[in-house]
């Protein structure tokens, strides 16, 4: 359904896109993340037709965005980090003037409007003006506005900021229910939100791909090395060393937030537990604690972006 090859993006001398590609199956929701200034918002720009690309093609649809931008925004629904609303007009009026922007047939906008508004949430302010919404409300508004034309695509870039909790889960629920019948790219902050809705993650630092898997070979990534947490009674000097010398150890840290607290990074295929309880226990440490860390999703995404993880 998206097709990337080659694509960058120049501003002057600075490159916000590098080379990049990917390609998004059809019904595929993929997380698309990375760190404020990577590239993600000038990629979505570019797929939905609002930057042409310096070189290199993006395919929507089978459609090239800069040879057939008409039909690539046809088949597109976009909700970018800040919606596009005027927020002079009410709820049900401005939806009906995005249809017949869209090209609904117009027998057909009152019941997508409708279908829309129920889909969002926006019963209680249908008929309410835009401006006098809460941030969470023209949120939705402008998901009902990406979806009206029930477009094959949708970009959503943030979709959740400013909602409550509930608010969250129920936008998340919607977006999961657009699985298999749309493509979803999930620009997002959230990692939790991404675990909830996403079938794949991509992820671009410095306008590049660090990283495209699926969430479960991701999280194979925090396999590949154990973190043990330690902490002891009595950390003598050279402790550290000591810990570092244990076959199988690849890096102690000692953490500043608890006296006598370290991580310990080891090899995935050696469990040294038993061997640093045993030093603990010969150099009279006092073991405190000693156990397993998992690598959470927050985990492998800052080693990945700090290049730590081979892409």
């Amino acid at each position: 359904m998206i097709e990337v090859v080659g694509m960058t993006k120049n501003y002057g001398a600075r490159a916000a896109v590098d080379g990049i590609g990917f390609s998004v199956r059809k019904g595929e929701i993929l997380g698309f993340l990375g760190p404020n200034g990577a590239g993600k918002t000038t990629t979505m720009r570019i797929l939905t037709g609002y930057l042409p690309p310096t070189s290199g093609t993006a395919r929507v649809g089978g459609f090239d965005v800069q040879e057939s931008p008409i039909e690539v925004k046809r088949r597109i629904g976009y909700l970018p980090e800040h919606p596009p609303l005027y927020t002079e007009m009410l709820v049900r009026p401005f939806l009906r003037f995005v249809a017949s922007l869209r090209g609904v047939p117009r027998k057909e906008r009152a019941a997508r409007v409708d279908r829309a508004i129920e889909r969002c949430g926006l019963q209680p302010v249908a008929g309410r003006l835009i401006g006098n919404l809460s941030k969470g409300y023209q949120q939705r508004v402008g998901l009902a506005q990406a979806i009206l034309h029930d477009p094959d695509v949708l970009i959503l870039d943030e979709p959740t900021v400013g909602l409550d909790p509930s608010q969250i889960r129920e936008i998340r629920q919607l977006i999961k229910s657009f699985a298999g019948e749309h493509t979803v790219i999930l620009s997002t902050h959230i990692l939790a939100e991404v675990t909830m809705t996403c079938n794949r993650v991509l992820i671009i630092n410095e306008g590049r791909i660090a990283a495209d898997e699926t969430l479960e070979r991701l999280a194979a990534r925090g396999e590949r090395t154990r973190r043990i947490a330690l902490r002891l009674a009595r950390a003598t000097d050279g402790v550290e060393g000591q810990i570092r010398s244990i076959a199988g150890v690849l890096d102690v840290t000692r953490e500043a937030s608890q006296d006598g607290a370290f991580v310990v990074e080891t090899e995935s295929a050696r469990d040294v537990r038993e061997e640093i309880a045993r030093a603990a226990v010969a150099q009279g440490w006092g073991l405190l604690e000693l156990r397993a860390i998992t690598l959470s999703l927050e985990d492998i995404f800052i080693r990945i972006i700090r290049g730590e993880e081979a892409a």
